[in-house]
């Protein structure tokens, strides 16, 4: 269980750091007026929001 448990551990962790940088782009393009580019990534950040969240109930049920 260990293994299962460091490995989503890790995964979480670069999902989150992903998640950032997503959210970064993002600012630069609502800041540049690329409004449809900056709605498809706020989606996309909040698709990977919700799948760290899920990780994490994951990694406290193990």
């Amino acid at each position: 269980m260990a293994s299962i448990t460091a490995q989503l551990s890790s995964i979480t962790s670069s999902l989150d750091e992903l998640t950032s940088r997503v959210a970064a782009l993002a600012e630069e393009q609502l800041k540049a007026k690329q409004e449809q580019t900056a709605l498809e990534l706020e989606e996309a950040e909040r698709s990977l929001r919700s799948g760290i969240r899920r990780l994490e109930r994951l990694l406290r049920t193990l």
